[in-house]
């Protein structure tokens, strides 16, 4: 990746989101609408690297379908899927911040040996002590204070490196690798002027001591040195191997001083490890995630577009009226906000010829193939005449439906989102469907969702409570989730909502979309060609699937209820995330349980349901007797 792939980024000034472009995008047309292109160093560019977790992979397609997500571009497979998405999602997350951290630290590498020969006499003087003399820096030597006659005690501390030093022991490149994205981020903020090197930083580090509290009296006395004042000392015993303590040190100290402290920090042999927090304590590295549904208006990017303008095997790819088609639709969804009717869209007669082809074998086939909470919410939807061969039902419709049964409801989409942002939807109850119809061409086959694999595939069994329940245990699962955890989760959404099949009287039955919406996997599915396995989240997660043909492997749950059993287990258990989360479906909002005040909160809403329960429990005793 080369350094001009971040060095132009574009800002949705709508959605305040950063967004960098593929490479392949054509840098003589400025962007248009809602979209401003501009310049912006690298250096900048580490500055919203907290942004990036969670809006990972925004640099391969903007709302106007400029970008470009193609396998000549490293995309992991030919055909676009959920999965995929999320794997690509991760590379390029990598290789940005790679490429911004690399420059940052060569940057940083500049001023230190730029720094070096300036007090290259100090430093001559510096190599005459032995390592066991070695000690910090003087504070005149830092912040220009008058020289102190107060020795530290010497120890394992060794005074700033310089580059000369890096290249004699070996450890130029260790060095440069341990720098952190706040460490990058410190640093750039002190590089602009003088003042800002100078200016008092508010910090916390974490110290990880190896043997106790034995060197905290130097480490404290090197602090003063540096000129910085000591605010909160705090510590507990550590979970990590061959690390006693950790120590939580808050300072206020000029900038420079602080980013010297912590290099020489680092050369301590006592010491595991120097952690530097963010302003709030909380790393970056903790992706930013809606914590209200309004906020899923800010969770609509298309990620991954396999559009009918950029793929040449789209069956509409020649079909001019049919890209302005979608161009219509999609831009009636970017404009959708939160509390908004959903827009009714007229279907044109070749649009509802289409659907009423795809409705039909979905009728042939449904009895005979399709599990029994599916059939119970297809009849009952064709009872109330939503769903019909001569009329493709509206989402504003089917939204009501399917609120009034699970608490599910429907927001436009206008095409693919990235992994995050769907599984965050679900969170909320909320499902992001397309609009659009596929081209009339195959109707029994799109690279992409559309409105028919949505409303016959997926919205009928989000209108079952059981599994209503599932694919918000999925949402729920992926809020503040690494981007490698969102590919597995990825991944187990493939292999049950998209692909899943469940045993029913002895039977295999279907409740995968991509099954209900596709007769020709359903019917390879059900057969005795593929492998069936046990549905085990663990092994689901990572099991590699197939993008060119139907799937070799689909993975059989005894039951809705024995799926969500075994994915609570396995999230409690394989996921990094160290809070827990709930959805709140009074206030719509994201509860984090991440201390005392806000579980008593909740206990008391879960006692106040219990006495109901048992109010009503004692009623149904008195009226049995």
């Amino acid at each position: 990746m080369t350094s001009e792939f971040v060095q132009r980024t574009e800002l949705d000034a709508e959605k305040r989101r950063w967004v960098v472009p593929s490479p392949e995008t054509d840098r003589s047309k400025e962007a248009t609408g809602l979209f401003c292109t501009f310049s912006l160093p690298c250096d900048a560019f580490a500055q919203l690297l907290p942004l990036l977790p969670t809006f990972t992979l925004p640099s391969l397609v903007d709302r106007k379908g400029e970008g470009r997500y193609k396998h000549s571009n490293g995309y992991p497979a030919r055909r676009r899927s959920l999965v995929d998405d999320a794997r690509f999602e991760t590379l390029v997350v990598k290789q940005t911040k790679q490429c911004v951290l690399e420059e940052a630290r060569q940057r940083s590498n500049d001023a230190a040996e730029e720094r070096a020969c300036e007090n290259v006499v100090v430093i001559q003087e510096a190599k005459t002590i032995s390592p066991e003399q070695q000690v910090f820096p003087e504070p005149s030597q830092v912040n220009g204070y008058e020289e102190q006659e107060t020795m530290v005690e010497p120890e394992t501390f060794h005074s700033i490196p310089d580059t000369e030093q890096h290249l004699t022991n070996g450890h130029h490149e260790s060095e440069d690798s341990e720098l952190t994205e706040e460490e990058m981020i410190l640093s750039n903020a002190a590089s602009e002027s003088k003042e800002s090197e100078e200016a008092i930083q508010k910090a916390a580090l974490v110290l990880h001591m190896r043997e106790g509290l034995n060197s905290l009296a130097r480490i404290l006395k090197s602090i003063e040195n540096y000129g910085g004042g000591l605010t909160h000392l705090e510590t507990r015993p550590s979970k990590r191997p061959g690390i006693q303590l950790d120590v939580l040190v808050k300072v206020d100290m000029s900038r420079r001083s602080l980013l010297l402290l912590i290099r020489s920090l680092r050369q301590s042999s006592s010491l595991g490890g120097v952690t530097l927090l963010s302003d709030n304590s909380v790393s970056v590295k903790d992706p930013w995630f809606p914590r209200h549904a309004s906020e899923l208006d800010s969770c609509n990017h298309l990620m991954t577009k396999y559009e009918p303008e950029l793929d040449m095997n789209h069956p509409g790819f020649a079909d001019k009226a049919y890209r302005e088609r979608r161009k219509t639709i999609a831009n009636i969804a970017f404009a959708y906000k939160h509390g908004d009717p959903i827009p009714h869209i007229d279907y044109k007669e070749s649009e509802i010829s289409t659907w009423t082809a795809v409705f039909n074998t979905v009728v042939d086939l449904c009895p005979k193939h399709a599990c029994i909470e599916y059939q119970r919410v297809f009849a009952l939807l064709r009872k109330e005449g939503i769903f019909t061969a001569d009329r493709i039902p509206q989402l504003e419709e089917m939204s009501a439906f399917m609120k009034k049964h699970t608490g599910f409801s429907l927001r436009p989409a206008a095409g693919l989102l990235t992994a995050r942002d769907f599984l965050a939807s679900l969170a909320f109850r909320v499902f992001q469907s397309t609009q659009y119809v596929r081209h009339t061409s195959s109707p029994y086959h799109t690279p992409e969702p559309d409105c028919i694999h949505e409303l016959l595939g997926h919205m009928p069994l989000l209108a079952d409570p059981s599994f209503a329940q599932f694919s918000q245990e999925i949402g729920l699962a992926s809020l503040g989730a690494s981007d490698e955890e969102i590919e597995k989760l990825s991944t187990v959404y493939w292999f049950t909502v998209e692909f899943g099949l469940c045993k029913e009287h002895g039977e295999v039955k279907a409740y995968g979309a991509g099954l209900l919406s596709s007769y020709g996997e359903l019917l390879h599915a059900i057969s005795d060609k593929p492998e069936h396995r046990a549905f085990e989240p663990a092994k689901t997660a990572i099991q590699p699937y197939q993008d060119q043909e139907y799937q070799p492997i689909y993975y059989v749950a005894e039951s809705f209820e024995d799926a969500k059993e075994k994915f609570r287990k396995w999230v409690s258990t394989g996921m990094t995330r160290t809070y827990e989360v709930r959805y709140n479906p009074h206030t719509q909002r994201i509860e984090v349980l991440d201390s005392v005040d806000r579980l008593e909160n909740v206990i008391t809403q879960i006692n106040t349901e219990m006495l109901h329960l048992t109010n009503a429990l004692d009623k149904l005793k008195a009226t049995l007797c």
